[in-house]
């Protein structure tokens, strides 16, 4: 084997050239880490610093203090108090299940919380705090506060929640505020809703929310590796939302609900002179302050299967049948239209016949009234009188005249989902059944039955505009705002839609005196003792509105209250003074015998409390002499009470048969 001869010289130059070939890769790799440090330190370093301050800085949103409401004497109706909510951010808790289980043993959290807190976080992004539980306890605080150290992510964060001071009395009123949901996420300024947790869901809470919502603020704060707040560097208050101030009275809202004693119904009470609502109420009610936070599973339920629908606003979207009411409209529209004079007489034998027509529509009581005139057939709610008035005028000419009351529209009030009823008229019918209008129809509608339907604020609003003389003022909740506390209250305008819907003063005096003398008209006025120790003159008219079809000819001697109460609808319109009104309202009883005799004393409980409001300007009750009548030849003085309470059925060739609406 041959040995081989070492070559240093070889070795060297080897070893020279792997040495420089090191040292070049060296330099370059320090040319490249220097460069990036170039990049980073010089070129980027504004971008970089920035990212850096934000790990530690960061902006957190302030959501404005809801803007409060009062009524119109500044009683406080809608609040912000404070509580405190458990809040989680998702992107801080790797396992959620195993957090949700390990919390709750510290803090108490039913399956409502759990299910709201996970719908919200599919809606959520990640790095945005997530409610879990809301209105946390003073001893819920002081579990966690112990064992925060074991739930990174999770924070106690105080905030402002609604109360409702009056619960249930201004519920259909003022509605509530809920949670913001996706839906709303979508269609919600993100900006200007960045930290707030909710929004007006019904009543004034809904249609006056861009005024009450008020804009957010927001303040930089330091945060530690865990992300927990050090301080705050730097704060930017919210603009709160501007206070409302409701035109109603608590003290009249009060007795109005208290009037109804629980029976289902609904109230409404409006100053004529600037269409100010004084009093709005439907009964049942519920509790707002069950929504605010998310209501339970058991108490949604028990609302919303009750029998007597507490969640439905029957002032604002309740339809009846108005019966007798509208006589008092169709009357001035008889005079304003040249149709009818005050001293026209009607003979009311007890039934009005149409040619060619074998069944005949009743009066409501047997025998009829005798020879009337337009006073003493509001007095009496002789329906024949209005029978043969409506026949007159001709649907057409009838529905376009009580349609400029807003019956069968929206009365513009400022509130949202307001119905609008039905006024018969031959394009409705010819809409809706696709069949031609029959004489028969018109005779129904000239006493408030067929096919009519109103709201009782339509018919509030109704009575407000003939208190005042015709003149056309749209329902108004919110009179005034304000800015703040310390500031002026800034009235809102409510000009009237139009002029003056009546012509001649003295057609308004004749259904004025009508409608005085269904008050103080003596024997067979249909409201007769309502006025009774009352300081002022009132003028009003009830309704009994049917709501079964009669089916045999003979008359229904069944006077059992609680008979009659479950077959009809009892309304009362009134308005005082008579001689220069103040306030007019609208009372409906969803089962009341008789309109004058269950629906009349509700009516009069709310003017009296009106009454207590006006302070020194009320006088003292005197006793008042009865308004007389003015005589007509046959004049019957026996009681109205109606012999049958049934309307007909159709009869032949299509036409509607009678029917006996009540007054």
């Amino acid at each position: 084997m041959r040995r081989s001869l070492k070559d240093p010289r070889g070795e060297s130059a080897l070893f020279r050239r792997r040495a420089l070939a090191g040292f070049g890769l060296i330099v370059l790799g320090l040319l490249a880490l220097v460069g990036r440090y170039v990049q980073l330190q010089v070129m980027r370093h504004d971008e970089f610093a920035l990212r850096s301050e934000a790990n530690r800085l960061k902006p957190r949103a302030i959501p404005p203090g809801r803007g409060l409401i009062y009524d119109r004497n500044g009683v406080l109706l809608a609040d912000n108090v404070p509580a405190f909510r458990l809040e989680v951010v998702p992107e801080q808790v790797p396992d959620m299940d195993a957090f949700l289980r390990e919390i709750g043993s510290v803090v108490p959290l039913d399956q409502d919380d759990i299910d709201a807190f996970r719908k919200q976080l599919r809606q959520s992004r990640r790095f945005d705090s997530v409610p879990l539980k809301l209105r946390l306890t003073e001893d819920d605080i002081a579990r966690f506060a112990i064992n925060r150290w074991r739930f990174p992510g999770a924070d106690v964060v105080p905030y402002l929640t609604r109360r409702y001071p009056y619960g249930p009395l201004f519920a259909h009123v003022i509605g509530y505020v809920g949670r913001i949901d996706a839906d709303d996420q979508d269609k919600l300024d993100p900006v200007r809703y960045k930290g707030t947790s909710h929004i007006g869901r019904s009543g004034i809470e809904r249609s006056y929310e861009d005024a009450l919502h008020g804009t957010p603020g927001y303040e930089l704060v330091e945060v530690n590796v865990d992300g927990r707040t050090q301080r705050v560097l730097e704060r930017h208050p919210p603009a709160p939302g501007r206070n409302l101030y409701l035109s109603i009275d608590v003290r009249i809202q009060r007795a109005a609900e208290a009037a109804f004693e629980g029976r289902p119904g609904a109230a409404v009470a409006i100053d004529p002179r600037n269409g100010q609502v004084l009093a709005m109420v439907s009964v049942p009610s519920f509790d707002p302050n069950l929504f605010v936070n998310g209501i339970s599973h058991a108490d949604y339920t028990a609302l919303t299967t009750a029998e007597d629908k507490p969640l439905y606003n029957r002032a604002l979207r309740g339809v009846y049948p108005p019966g007798s009411t509208v006589k008092p409209f169709l009357a001035l529209g008889g005079l304003e239209l040249g149709v009818r004079r005050p001293q026209d007489t009607v003979l009311s034998t007890g039934e009005f016949c149409l040619p060619n027509q074998s069944r005949c529509y009743r009066d409501d009581k047997r025998g009829g009234d005798g020879t009337v005139n337009m006073v003493r057939a509001i007095q009496l709610s002789t329906n024949t009188y209005f029978y043969k008035l409506a026949l007159d005028m001709g649907i057409d000419r009838l529905s376009g005249w009580m349609g400029r009351f807003s019956f069968g529209g929206r009365t513009g009030i400022d509130l949202d989902g307001e119905s609008t009823g039905i006024l018969p008229s031959r394009e409705w019918k010819a809409a809706h059944y696709k069949q031609p209008w029959f004489p028969g129809e018109t005779v129904l509608t000239g006493i408030g039955q067929a096919y009519w339907a109103v709201t009782p604020l339509q018919l509030a609003h109704a009575t407000a505009v003939l208190a005042g003389h015709g003149m056309p003022y749209p329902p108004r909740l919110v009179m005034a705002t304000q800015a703040g506390v310390d500031t002026p209250r800034q009235p809102l305008p409510n000009p009237p839609t139009g002029p003056s819907l009546i012509a001649r003063p003295s057609d308004w005096d004749v259904i004025n005196e009508g409608m005085q003398a269904v008050i103080y008209g003596g024997a067979g006025a249909t409201g007769r003792g309502l006025g009774d120790g009352f300081p002022y003159r009132i003028a009003g008219k009830s309704g009994t509105a049917e709501r079964y079809s009669r089916r045999t000819e003979a008359y229904d001697t069944n006077k059992n209250s609680a008979y009659l109460a479950a077959r009809h609808r009892a309304w009362f319109i009134a308005y005082t003074p008579a001689e220069a009104p103040k306030i007019a309202v609208a009372v409906v009883l969803e089962a009341g015998a008789w309109g004058g005799k269950d629906a009349g004393p509700i009516a009069r409980k709310i003017l009296d409390a009106w009454l207590a409001t006006q302070g020194d300007q009320a006088p003292k009750a005197t006793p008042l002499p009865e308004q007389g009548a003015i005589p007509a030849p046959g004049d019957v003085t026996e009681s109205p009470l109606p012999e049958d309470d049934l309307p007909a059925v159709p009869a032949s060739g299509g036409e509607p048969a009678a029917a006996g609406s009540t007054p």
